[in-house]
């Protein structure tokens, strides 16, 4: 079993899967919320604290995904800010790939986890710069 440390790694993962995997990318923005006070925008100004916002999503079969700076390139084309992804897998079934209609639902219920404010431990996240995040 490998150790996701960074993005190659869980590509790597995701390769060693039984079955073909789809990846799930929820683009989010962390910004402050509407009423805050001096201490919360001290925190968030040093890296901690505010609100995150899911602002675009998409999937993508593993054969598509390549490296880091693929994917911030292509999120450049979309024209929107963020400043950490959330990804998730979704395997197929008896080594068929997981169509783009399948990843719908998951996709959306990741979202939803983002906007009720729910718990993204289960998600992996990294940075704008390929830095692997932990919620605590």
């Amino acid at each position: 079993m490998i150790e996701i440390t960074d993005y190659q790694s869980l590509l790597a993962a995701g390769r060693q899967e039984p079955n073909p995997q789809r990846f799930l990318f929820v683009f989010l923005q962390a910004s402050l919320p509407e009423e805050y006070n001096e201490t919360d925008k001290d925190k968030f100004h040093a890296g901690q604290g505010g609100e995150l916002k899911a602002i675009m999503c998409v999937d993508k079969d593993l054969d598509e995904l390549t490296n880091f700076s693929d994917l911030v390139s292509e999120s450049k084309q979309m024209e929107q800010d963020w400043s950490m992804v959330l990804i998730a897998c979704l395997a197929g079934n008896n080594g068929m790939h997981p169509s783009a209609e399948e990843a719908e639902q998951p996709l959306k219920m990741m979202v939803q986890t983002v906007q009720s404010g729910g718990d993204l431990s289960k998600y992996l996240a990294f940075d704008r710069q390929g830095f692997l995040l932990h919620f605590s």
